[in-house]
């Protein structure tokens, strides 16, 4: 991966596509708004634009790293391929009977979301592996070349196949897609066995049709970018971030884009990391804000959080359990409708609510005066004075505040009988207590106190909220890094190569199989090494391996971090004892008298991680000057106060800007509130502290 060319990241979002260049130690970076149309072309002009301020060519481009939320748009508005589902006779409602779980128990109106694939696409064969891997029905070929014939008339573009038990033996899944691939010559396949070899089959057949629908869509989209960059004259190979913050090869994420779904927020986890190691944080939240959603991520020792399973387009006000599952490795966050073009209304009880649709760019916030009429978060921030309407978005986008006064006022104000003013600080103050009772609530599922925490804000929105988020948190301390408009982006250039692979493979602590779990562990590192190895062929490395046990009888299983090596017949009660010291570090003690069993296993391979400088912090010296001030709404006066505006080019390392006060830079704006100030550090972070701290 090393090179001396140019190294540049690229992240899609619902509202702009930032862009950011790495060369010669320095970074460059832009944003653009996002083309639905052609999401490729807003990349080209992104890449053109940090291409122009460095003065290279696009033959300077060495590397390309991308992570886009085009798969997860089109699992939320359904706008996929026709997608068949082929799975075991009997078995053919699974998708849309979900695990029958109630995610709002006292709602007697309940709907559920509508699976993926409608039950007039889902087919079946009469087959049959037992959860011990045994054929218990042979698969009938014959059966399987009539089950061809009527894809083929029903002119599907894509086929999901998922088996019962077929992450144990997947020889009924891979002989059903040779036949389908011999008579059905292009179509698109994917089989469970590869894409989520795990237990659970809810989970996994959503997965595998998830991968199924979105596969054709993003095949297209990627071979229309790399096309696109080779003929403005970039020669270079194109990778993909994916979910688990790692990357991949385009021909990886073409085969496997379920695993695109989270690549975005997962390049901004990567960033706050790497900030948090360079100023020696063990404990940060890391928040995330764009043009359409906000994420927050618990970062521990600066190593994010992860998981091996989490759902996607939630549609019950964000409730755990009423979105569609997937299991592939992931980092883990909370992910709420609350960005800046999130738009605001009012609802039969007469309270404001912000998002969870959103004005995109497309046609944007109000106040773009491209087309759209409803009031947004970015035109509630133009009214309270946090937004310098000639210099948005580095000058160019020109704010029309007209425009934001009349939405606020039609769809808010007269609807509360307030004017435009208090219409925008309530919405403000209802999407800042969104994004704080989110964090909370995250805080509390992983027993943590946000207090003891320091936040790293970055995304074009959250330095505009992060110092009134954090007085709700009662957070002492918040950083916003260099280049935190475009932080996804910048996290990609820091990602390292890197692959999980996951396994079901049962094995009970009473009677432990070396030989099992030897061969298993063998599998996993074949895999995960093969897939490392694709993107650089000379990368060392570096595994961690993590299995997944409980006592028998639960329903859930904690992650336990187990030694890779051979293992023998007694190191089982070894295992044991490591099972037991993380129960009782999760839950207080461990359970005497119950077995307990390992379900399934995780292993990542990854080239080494990029090395943090550390940063020794600067202590106040002198106040910054002040070239200009204007009124800025201040939400812990509850009025419009004179506030400092700050060019955040023009501070020197100790300078401190007392709040309120703005500091403006090409991607973002940074508010300070009344009751911090905020520090010039050596690296270029603003360090934010609270007055009385």
């Amino acid at each position: 991966m090393d090179n001396p060319k140019a190294r540049i990241g690229v992240d899609i979002g619902g509202t702009f596509t930032d862009v950011a260049m790495e060369y010669q130690g320095k970074i460059f970076s832009t944003k653009v708004l996002t083309n639905y149309t052609a999401p490729e072309a807003a990349i080209i002009d992104g890449i053109a634009g940090v291409l122009s301020d460095a003065s290279l060519p696009f033959s300077e481009v060495g590397t390309i790293i991308h992570g886009t939320t085009l798969a997860t748009n089109s699992l939320i508005e359904r706008r996929g391929a026709k997608t068949a589902f082929v799975t075991t006779r009997g078995f053919r409602d699974v998708i849309e009977m979900r695990t029958e779980n109630r995610f709002e128990l006292y709602d007697l109106n309940i709907v559920l979301p509508p699976a993926l694939i409608p039950r007039r696409d889902r087919l079946v064969v009469d087959e049959r592996v037992g959860s011990d891997g045994e054929i218990l029905k042979t698969l009938d070929e014959a059966e399987v070349a009539a089950l061809a014939a009527s894809i083929k008339a029903g002119e599907y573009e894509s086929v999901a196949i998922g088996f019962m038990h077929s992450y144990v033996n997947d020889i009924h899944e891979k002989k059903v897609r040779d036949i389908l691939a011999a008579e059905i010559p292009g179509i698109s396949i994917s089989i469970s066995s590869e894409v989520s070899p795990q237990m659970r089959e809810f989970q996994r057949f959503n997965t595998v049709c998830a991968n199924a629908y979105v596969k054709p869509l993003m095949a297209s989209y990627l071979n229309r970018l790399v096309d696109k960059l080779r003929q403005a004259g970039a020669h270079c190979p194109v990778f993909m971030i994916h979910s688990g913050g790692g990357i991949i090869t385009v021909d990886s994420a073409a085969e496997f884009p379920v695993r695109l779904l989270e690549s975005g927020p997962a390049g901004g986890a990567i960033f706050a990391a790497e900030v948090a190691k360079r100023y020696g944080l063990d404990r940060v939240l890391s928040y995330d804000m764009g043009g359409t959603t906000a994420k927050i991520c618990l970062i521990d020792d600066a190593t994010p959080k992860t998981a091996k399973t989490f759902e996607v387009a939630r549609t019950y006000r964000f409730k755990k359990g009423s979105g569609m599952p997937i299991s592939i490795p992931v980092i883990e966050m909370i992910e709420i409708g609350a960005g800046g073009g999130s738009i605001a209304s009012v609802d039969g009880m007469k309270q404001i609510r912000v998002g969870p649709h959103s004005a995109a760019s497309e046609p944007g916030p109000a106040c773009y005066g491209r087309g759209g009429d409803r009031p947004t978060v970015t035109d509630a921030d133009l009214l309270l004075g946090r937004l310098d309407a000639d210099n948005f978005a580095g000058g160019s986008i020109k704010l029309r505040s007209d425009n934001s006064k009349s939405a606020l006022s039609r769809e808010v104000g007269a609807k509360l009988s307030i004017d435009e003013n208090a219409a925008a600080f309530g919405v403000c103050e209802v999407v800042d207590e969104s994004m704080a009772n989110a964090a909370r609530m995250h805080a509390v599922e992983n027993g943590k106190e946000l207090a003891e925490y320091s936040m790293i804000a970055f995304g074009g929105a959250a330095p505009l909220h992060a110092s009134r988020l954090c007085e709700k948190l009662g957070m002492k301390e918040l950083l916003i890094p260099p280049g935190a408009g475009v932080g996804s982006a910048i996290g990609f250039l820091r990602a390292p190569i890197a692959f999980e692979s996951v396994r079901s493979a049962y094995v009970r602590f009473a009677r432990f199989e070396a030989g099992k779990v030897n061969s298993v562990l063998k599998e996993l590192q074949e895999e995960a090494t093969r897939f490392v190895h694709a993107a650089d062929p000379n990368a060392e490395v570096e595994m961690e391996c993590t299995a997944y046990v409980r006592y028998v009888g639960q329903g859930w299983e904690i992650p336990v971090i187990v030694e890779i090596r051979d293992y023998a017949e007694n190191d089982g009660a070894s295992l044991r004892q490591q099972f037991e010291d993380a129960y009782a570090a999760y839950f207080g003690r461990a359970i005497d008298g119950l077995d307990a069993e390992i379900i399934s296993w995780s292993l990542r391979a990854s080239s080494p991680i990029h090395e943090a400088q550390p940063v020794r912090r600067a202590s106040r010296t002198h106040a910054a000057k002040v070239p200009t001030r204007r009124e800025m709404f201040d939400a812990r006066a509850g009025k419009y106060l004179p506030a400092d505006i700050v060019e955040r080019t023009e501070l020197k390392v100790g300078e401190y800007v007392s709040g309120p006060a703005a500091i403006v830079e090409r991607e973002t704006t940074t508010i300070i509130s009344s009751s911090y100030e905020a520090i010039m550090q050596p690296d270029g972070c603003l360090l934010v502290t609270a007055k009385n701290a």
